[in-house]
């Protein structure tokens, strides 16, 4: 008897589908509402420099959970550090003020904590603060927006492929030209992302060639990725592809503040899962002349290989020889038992 007939059998499919969504809908608000909630400076990298005795009390005064502070010898030398991304921003306290170094493109949140910082040691020491933004977003686009709005159709652009070439070029015989297929479309429509950006919204102003190539990157490993899960284990695959990238990937990119002003652990989760990756990889090459974009270019080529790989998987157990044995047992199991059959209805014929 089917599932279709039976009440109880209905009823119990129906109880995990609602439960399943019910979960699916909790990590939702536990992945998207939870960083949030823990949200703020997190053991931020913060250069400083001026008399041993003034780095010495800012040490002990800041060094912590919020911000990790690093001396260093001249502000000519955090200056380099800022612009490097080597640091997220830099005090240089001096008797005459303190000259605060920030990178704004680097993360918002973190110019504007440090600021503030700035503001109250200057308040201290009974003089004034000067805010100099060494990496500023565009002036077109000053707070931004066209880079955090970029995140989302590189996700999209990962898992339409997988939606829409699937249908196209179905089945087994279909994988390589899928695969094909997606790394072609990252390469047409990361190009035409930065071209936007660059060119479009100018929310951007750092090398075309190299802003797309990190976009293409990008694009490549979220396409792989869900393409090589979805021809590897099928529906489910593609299902656990798309809500690594949506309800994890997406919250923990930190594209919109910088990576420091999440918790340590959610952070380090999303710098190694590919939206936070190309988020760190399009700001790298975008504000940073490409300072910074080693890791994240790391990870999103592992991820890139491990979805290519899982394609590769998938084609060649369509291609084993044991599935060609499996389908000559079964002929001939139908031959034998079509034989069989013959043999029972000529003994059954009158002659």
């Amino acid at each position: 008897m089917s599932s279709h007939s039976n009440p109880s059998g209905m009823g119990r499919k129906l109880t995990m589908v609602v439960a399943g969504l019910a979960v699916l809908i909790t990590a939702m608000l536990c992945a998207f509402a939870l960083p949030s909630l823990h949200s703020g400076p997190h053991h931020v990298p913060v250069g400083v420099t001026g008399s041993p005795q003034a780095v010495e009390a800012l040490r002990q005064d800041v060094d912590g959970p919020e911000w990790d502070v690093r001396p260093y010898e001249t502000a000519g030398a955090v200056e380099a550090a800022v612009k490097e991304g080597d640091v997220s921003g830099g005090l240089a306290v001096t008797a005459q003020g303190v000259d605060v170094y920030t990178a704004t493109a680097g993360g918002p949140s973190a110019t504007s904590a440090l600021t503030a910082l700035g503001n109250g040691v200057a308040a201290q020491n009974k003089t004034r603060a000067t805010v100099h933004d060494l990496v500023p977003f565009t002036e077109d686009d000053p707070r931004g927006a066209g880079l955090t709005a970029a995140l989302m159709p590189m996700i999209f652009g990962g898992i339409f492929p997988a939606v829409i070439l699937g249908s196209v070029f179905p089945g087994h015989r279909g994988l390589r030209i899928r695969l094909t297929g997606a790394v072609l479309f990252s390469v047409v429509a990361g190009a035409a992302i930065a071209a936007v950006l660059q060119f479009g919204t100018h929310s951007v102003d750092g090398d075309y060639g190299l802003t797309a190539l990190g976009v293409i990157l990008g694009m490549t490993a979220l396409s792989t990725t869900l393409l090589g899960l979805q021809a590897l284990l099928g529906i489910t695959g593609f299902a656990l592809g798309s809500a690594l990238v949506m309800l994890l990937g997406n919250p923990l990119s930190g594209l919109a503040t910088g990576p420091h002003w999440l918790p340590e652990g959610w952070a380090t989760i999303g710098q190694l899962l590919p939206p936070g990756a190309s988020g760190s990889l399009l700001r790298a090459n975008a504000f940073f002349d490409g300072a910074g974009a080693n890791f994240p270019a790391l990870v999103l080529t592992v991820w890139a290989v491990l979805g290519c790989a899982c394609v590769l998987v998938a084609d060649r157990r369509g291609r084993h020889p044991r599935g060609a044995r499996s389908r000559a047992v079964t002929t001939s199991y139908s031959g034998t038992a079509a034989a069989a059959r013959s043999e029972v209805t000529s003994g059954l014929t009158p002659k």
